[in-house]
């Protein structure tokens, strides 16, 4: 967003006009809305404006939920802003911890800083840049003087003095991250090299993305790796006060409004390997990430289906937050011919389709199958051993 967009949204004609259209889901709604402004009078800069909140606000609701109604976004901070639950334990650490102040060095559109102010941490919010300090600064208004804005960089803020704990979100340099791809120190604005300078001086959370360079860590932190409704959203290093004794690897799963954490003094050492039971377990993303995959094992009785692969394997039905848990209905080779014949005789016609250590695409291997039936199940493509072989399975409903 351009500031002489904001400025044309930030009057009370804009904000007016904003709430009178309501969010606007999807490209072709878009269009419509923006020639029936464009008809109306209305111009350009405020069109676009307007449009693009309310088009952001459509797809803020699964971040931040009804408060999204009252937010104002640009694309980038959206992205990479923390979903209000995630953000909330965030808090909650913080409160914990017995801070009473936050320095949020980064805030982007404040999705942290609010979970901060209403936990009711006094919260001094920082962004270098201008137009996303100043959508910070209308989403933290209702906070009044607790929650304080400004345009400076991190390091500058440092520099002048901050009160209490540090967070931190440096920036994403590069488009397209996700949990799956290794993001080092050169990914990041302000430098991690910094970020860990002031973690090792100050209380300190930073947030990273979940695929970060496990070596590149600093030792003397705790590590937490934390999922949300499956699927893994951020790595969060602590430190100093805000660091718990005896912690250094931490994966937090949260399910709705519960959240359930296994941690470790560091990588868990793997499970025994044995062969393929009646269940297969696939532990979640952050319990992989964080290496504890072994002591989830051990907790439940379960051995490794293979010592390179993260799944595990039982006899006996296991419940655990940690693992979403699979009833085998048989194995066979990973050919469309093989699949298709236990896919016709189980009548099974949707099939979702996992794979582990396999080289598969599995969306050329769905053209090859045949579906038919009102059955469901899941086929899951691992490898065992020296074999590649495909189990076909039933979910068993999450703990």
């Amino acid at each position: 967003m351009e500031m002489s967009e904001l400025q044309a949204l930030l009057t009370p004609a804009g904000l007016e006009l904003l709430d009178e259209i309501g969010t606007v889901d999807s490209t072709a709604e878009v269009a419509r809305v923006v020639s029936r402004l464009r008809a109306a009078g209305h111009s350009p800069a405020l069109v676009s404006a307007v449009v693009g909140q309310a088009h952001l606000r459509s797809r803020a609701a699964a971040k931040f939920g009804p408060f999204a109604a009252r937010m104002l976004f640009t694309r980038a901070g959206l992205e990479q802003a923390t979903r209000l639950a995630v953000a909330a334990r965030h808090a909650q650490r913080m409160r914990s911890a017995g801070m009473t102040h936050v320095s949020d060095l980064g805030c982007g559109i404040g999705g942290d800083a609010l979970a901060f102010a209403g936990a009711g941490l006094d919260v001094v919010a920082v962004d270098a840049d201008e137009v996303t300090a100043a959508i910070a600064a209308y989403n933290l208004a209702p906070f009044g003087s607790s929650a304080v804005v400004r345009h400076s960089t991190a390091e500058r803020a440092i520099e002048t003095g901050v009160p209490g704990a540090v967070w931190l979100d440096p920036a994403r340099r590069t488009a397209g991250h996700s949990e799956t791809r290794r993001l080092g120190a050169d990914d990041y604005s302000p430098s991690l090299d910094w970020a860990f300078d002031v973690a090792a001086r100050l209380p300190s959370g930073i947030k990273l993305g979940p695929g970060h360079d496990r070596d590149a860590l600093p030792t003397d932190a705790e590590a937490q790796w934390v999922s949300a409704d499956g699927s893994v959203v951020e790595l969060v290093l602590w430190s100093g006060a805000l660091a718990r004794e005896g912690v250094r690897r931490a994966a937090l799963v949260i399910r709705g409004e519960r959240s359930h954490e296994l941690t470790a003094e560091a990588d868990a050492a793997d499970a025994a390997v044995r062969p393929l039971g009646a269940f297969l377990h696939e532990p979640d993303g952050a319990v992989i990430r964080a290496r504890l995959i072994g002591d989830v094992a051990r907790s439940l009785d379960a051995g490794m289906l293979d010592e390179h692969i993260a799944y595990l394997t039982s006899d006996a039905a296991l419940t655990s937050p940690f693992v979403q848990s699979f009833r085998v209905r048989e194995t066979m080779a990973p050919n469309p011919k093989a699949i298709s014949a236990a896919l016709k005789a189980n009548g099974i016609g949707r099939l979702e389709i996992k794979k582990r250590g396999v080289d598969i695409d599995p969306a050329a291997l769905r053209r090859k199958l045949a579906l038919a039936g009102d059955q469901e199940a899941t086929l899951i493509l691992a490898r065992i051993g020296d074999q590649r072989r495909a189990i076909l399975a039933d979910r068993v409903a999450a703990a």
